[in-house]
């Protein structure tokens, strides 16, 4: 078992393998993925469905010389395993493993990082112009698709691309899926394909019979031909990335290997600009995956026999969860209320407002950037749109977050998945949100310190006047009663929950509980600490924060986000403008540096950000002022 992968030197090695060899090497591969995904989680589906094209890849060209770049990257595991991780396979997304993607830094292999869609092409074209610069000659190749092609950013790059015509090939895996389906236009487009057999068998019987024809036939032959390419782009791309100045071959089965080695070689010796259209089956040879693609897009630990999910801990309701059917209540009784998602209306709890509000629900695909906009325009016309998304996916977003803001118009961000994620690693951190967001002018950001509280800061947002933000983290609640009537908040009013005389806590969001069990663990050591649920990063409560600082003249604030412009940053601003002295604040958070992948619970502890490390800040914090 796993003969080839524990005794070859690959990729090297491969090049010597006939093709029923490699057939074996891509069934070694399969099993090592279910084997390892099926005890860590990770992205399955992506990655099954391009084993036979990551094959024929590195079958023809030479890696690291060539460079391979990959979008997204969750589809990349068949290349780590390829590429010399095979040892490590098993530590995959694990603290101290190896990454989910593909990573500069663990690799020469691996040419960029990547963990948001739609890069690659763009990346592949600095790599490709850099290489001309330097007067070198290797190839550079993007694999595109699992959704990214609905990003603009994909078009950008191929738009200069195209203009360049540098040496460039761009292999485009059509699997018809990003998450969930994919939507739209283009990407009904992509999926207009005529099979290559179709295409053979015109030009054979017709070809036949015109060649035993005269000179009159003979240019009918020429005439068919050029009728049979015009045929060809009706039914494809084609088309599209010919405007776009690139040379178009496709469609591919992307599980022939055979096949796509013969198409690979035959392209590697253009110098002009070149798409490989690739017809791929996601989750390809484990019917599971192939029966539930979003499922098995990203999963966590399943039994691999019967492809179920194993249970997650604990038996709380999902923040998620909460959300989307908090949403759904909220605008059964508020026809203005729509909902909004990139691509991802699962992975935010959207889907049962989908199935039941259809016509008030939206899924832009992947682009943020026009998600955002979108919303913008929809409030700007009297409605209340709420885009849900993943904190690291709105970064994507910045500059249409800025029109929004500046126009004070009624979008609410519902930004799930903030702070640490988990094994996905840095790309899918969302530990900068506080930072971004609260630099906009009319920008109103707060954080629930439990699932309840969450369901009166979704109506609070929906009743402010201007752009509003929820973050709040990834995974089950605390089990806590939800209310069933829902009371707006108070903008910019935080909560006091334990008084002390010695110095004050002040934790947003998902550190607020660890922060009060850090208190009571400390009042049994004699030390009197209050502990504020901040609730809101802007406003922040101006007279309850110096309330507590000219009464304590002690301030510990505690957050999941960066430390840099967060809301340590935000009350030391405070404090500055209010010419406040004397007042010793230490603010907990995230360093200045990109937090590896590891479960949440782990990176929690790692940075002090867990009951146990709070507390030791804290005695830390006033056994210093002790000493002076």
């Amino acid at each position: 078992m796993n003969d080839m992968l524990s005794s070859l030197h690959l990729p090297d090695d491969m090049k010597q393998l006939s093709f029923d060899e490699l057939a074996v090497l891509a069934d070694e591969v399969r099993q090592v993925i279910l084997d390892v995904c099926s005890v860590n989680g990770g992205h399955v589906a992506p990655s099954l469905g391009v084993v036979e094209l990551t094959i024929a890849l590195h079958r023809v060209f030479d890696s690291p010389r060539d460079r391979i770049i990959w979008d997204v990257g969750h589809q990349a595991y068949t290349h780590k395993l390829l590429t010399g991780r095979f040892e490590r396979f098993s530590t995959l997304r694990k603290l101290g493993g190896i990454s989910g993607f593909p990573k500069r830094a663990e690799s020469p292999h691996d040419a960029f990082d990547v963990g948001h869609s739609s890069t690659s092409i763009s990346a592949a074209l600095g790599l490709a112009t850099a290489r001309d610069l330097k007067g070198e000659r290797n190839k550079v190749i993007a694999v595109i698709g699992d959704g990214s092609m609905t990003g603009g950013l994909a078009y950008e790059g191929l738009n200069n691309a195209g203009h360049l015509n540098k040496d460039l090939i761009v292999v485009l895996n059509d699997n018809e899926m990003s998450i969930a389906e994919n939507v739209g236009a283009l990407s009904n487009f992509l999926s207009r394909t005529i099979t290559s057999e179709f295409f053979h068998r015109i030009r054979k019987e017709v070809g036949s019979f015109l060649r035993n024809r005269d000179r009159f036939g003979r240019g009918m032959l020429h005439i068919a031909r050029k009728a049979e390419e015009s045929l060809k782009g009706l039914f494809t791309p084609g088309m599209l990335f010919q405007a776009f100045g690139f040379e178009y071959v496709g469609p591919i089965d992307g599980h022939n290997t055979e096949r796509l080695v013969q198409t690979l070689e035959h392209v590697r010796h253009f110098d002009n600009a070149v798409l490989i259209h690739v017809l791929t089956t996601k989750g390809r040879g484990y019917a599971p995956a192939e029966e539930n693609p979003s499922l098995f897009h990203g999963i966590g630990p399943f039994d691999r026999a019967s492809g179920k999910a194993r249970s997650s801990k604990g038996g709380a309701a999902s923040y998620t969860g909460i959300f989307g059917e908090t949403l759904k209540k909220i605008a059964a009784d508020d026809e203005r209320v729509l909902a909004i998602t990139a691509a991802m209306p699962d992975g935010t709890g959207l889907s049962s407002f989908a199935n039941e509000l259809p016509d008030r629900f939206f899924d832009v695909g992947i682009s943020e950037q026009h998600g955002v906009t979108f919303a913008a325009g929809l409030a700007a016309e009297g409605f209340r749109p709420v885009f849900a998304v993943y904190s690291s996916f709105l970064q994507r977003a910045f500059d249409q977050v800025f029109d929004a803001c500046l126009q004070n118009l009624p979008v609410v961000f519902a930004i799930d998945r903030a702070g640490p994620v988990g094994n996905d690693g840095p790309t899918h951190h969302g530990m900068f949100d506080l930072s971004y967001l609260r630099v906009f002018p009319g920008m109103t950001i707060m954080a629930p310190k439990d699932e309840n509280e969450l369901q009166h800061m979704l109506l609070t947002a929906l009743q402010h006047p201007g752009p509003a933000a929820i973050r709040y983290p990834r995974g089950s609640g605390y089990g806590v009663p939800l209310d069933q009537s829902l009371v707006p908040l108070e903008i910019g009013r935080g909560e006091i929950m334990r008084e002390g005389a010695d110095g004050a806590i002040l934790a947003i969001g998902a550190m607020v509980r660890p922060s009060l069990a850090a208190a009571e663990q400390l009042a049994r050591e004699g030390i009197s600490l209050s502990v504020v649920n901040a609730r809101f990063v802007k406003p922040l409560d101006r007279g309850l924060l110096l309330d507590l600082a000219r009464g304590t003249g002690v301030l510990v604030t505690v957050e999941e986000n960066v430390l840099g412009g967060g809301f340590g940053s935000a009350v030391m601003e405070l404090l500055e403008e209010e010419g406040i002295r004397g007042v010793r604040v230490r603010c907990l958070g995230y360093p200045d540096r990109y937090v590896e992948q590891g479960e949440q619970n782990e990176l929690r502890a790692l940075y002090g950000l867990e009951t146990d490390g709070i507390a030791c800040s804290v005695r830390e914090f006033l056994a210093r002022d002790a000493v002076r």
